[in-house]
């Protein structure tokens, strides 16, 4: 073999201590005095640098991090990035006294956003959409999934699929999109569920199968949106595509849609601030991972927490994100949502961290690709200016990047 031309594109991170979130190396997975290398984009070695092979010693690029920590690069996986303007007076309104519901049901909520994203192009919405990518990408994310659902006919959905998939060749990022018509019935169609998922919900999702522009359908299940019974229309035109499905689920009240999620093996059910135990039990038996958003949860000013005791007892997965949005969680920084759900959740160092690296790729389902540093998978990493983990929970609106890796290409912060 020729050395050079294996060695091409390859690069050496040494004097570096790993979070690798490996489960088998304990809590962390951490390797106190590590090297990552990486070859055409990809970990070939992620362990202590003592046990480095010694044709991975030199690499085109050896970049001594000065016992800077480094863990998988962070992953947002529930967002509804793309959208059109804001919603700043409904939270006025909140702050004056006025329900989620009330609003919704006085027609904002959702149903606003569609007009403002409605009335933009692709290209308006990958523009109005870059600013908050960037302030991602800024702490650290390589992937972050994004929703469509403030279209709400087939056309807008489309376009906010494709506005999606555009950032990804816009920026050095990794974009999953999740189809999101189900999740909120539009003016035209109110009373009327039935017909929307019969005209735009379901035929929409085949549209979208067939331009490549969905990797998971998502809905709304909830008492201003979507019925189990409803929602199981759109998994079963899901499961006739082979994509698979997850839901927002148990937000406002419990109706089940935790239990119908796992019944079809959902990636992932969100929010979940009322589920039941036996709703985190079919969880855990399914392996949906349960994600938790505490930007809604303060921006609601809710205080039925979630369940968290429960699901450690299912021993169900838990992620966390963003759920960046215009309405409830206008949130982009995956840091603080970090400490948020330590400090409002009392989720412990290990499942924040994990939350938004294994278990946020597990909840995509891309985590034979990313979300732990270990051999195969895509080199996608940061390092950072800390002397324990603990500081990227700890920290309030402060951002200690060194530097963002992306299969391979190093990015400064």
């Amino acid at each position: 073999m020729n050395r050079n031309a294996d060695m091409e594109g390859s690069s050496l991170w040494r004097n570096v201590r790993l979070a690798t979130l490996r489960e088998d190396l304990g809590p962390l997975g951490v390797i106190e005095k590590g090297a990552v290398a990486v070859r055409g984009g990809r970990i070939v070695y992620a362990g202590a640098e003592g046990d480095l092979p010694s044709d991975l010693s030199s690499a085109d690029q050896v970049i001594d991090c000065e016992g800077r920590w480094m863990t998988p690069a962070l992953i947002d996986c529930h967002t509804h990035l793309v959208h059109g303007g804001n919603r700043a007076r409904e939270f006025q309104l909140r702050l004056e006294g006025a329900t989620y519901e009330e609003i919704a049901r006085a027609g904002g909520g959702i149903v606003s956003t569609v007009k403002a994203t409605n009335a933009l192009s692709v290209e308006e919405l990958v523009a109005a959409a870059l600013p908050r990518l960037d302030a991602l990408l800024s702490e650290g994310v390589s992937t972050v999934e994004i929703k469509s659902g403030y279209g709400l006919n087939i056309d807008a959905e489309l376009k906010m699929l494709r506005a999606a998939r555009q950032l990804e060749r816009v920026r050095p990022v990794r974009i999953v999109t999740s189809y999101l018509a189900a999740h909120a019935t539009p003016p035209e169609y109110r009373g009327r569920n039935a017909d929307y998922l019969d005209d735009v919900a379901l035929p929409g999702l085949s549209r979208a199968h067939a331009e490549g522009l969905v990797d998971a359908v998502d809905g709304f299940c909830e008492g201003i949106a979507f019925s189990p019974a409803e929602m199981a229309r759109v998994f079963d035109g899901a499961r006739a595509l082979g994509l698979p499905v997850k839901l927002h689920a148990e937000q406002l009240s419990n109706l089940g849609g935790a239990k119908l999620a796992a019944s079809y093996g959902a990636l992932s059910a969100d929010h979940l601030e009322y589920l039941d135990a036996d709703g985190a039990a079919a969880m855990a038996k399914a392996g949906t991972v349960a994600v938790l958003l505490p930007g809604a949860f303060y921006t609601l000013r809710e205080t039925q927490l979630p369940p968290v005791e429960a699901l450690r007892a299912a021993q169900t997965r838990i992620a966390i994100a963003t759920d960046c949005n215009p309405g409830t969680s206008p949130l982009t920084s995956l840091l603080l949502t970090m400490n948020m759900s330590a400090t409002l959740f009392r989720l412990t160092l290990e499942e924040c961290l994990a939350g938004v690296t294994r278990e946020a790729a597990r909840s995509l389902g891309i985590l034979q690709e990313t979300g732990t540093l270990e051999a195969g998978k895509s080199a996608d990493l940061a390092v950072w200016n800390i002397e324990a983990p603990a500081e990227l929970i700890y920290r309030i609106g402060f951002n200690p990047l060194s530097e963002r890796v992306f299969k391979g290409e190093r990015i400064a912060r």
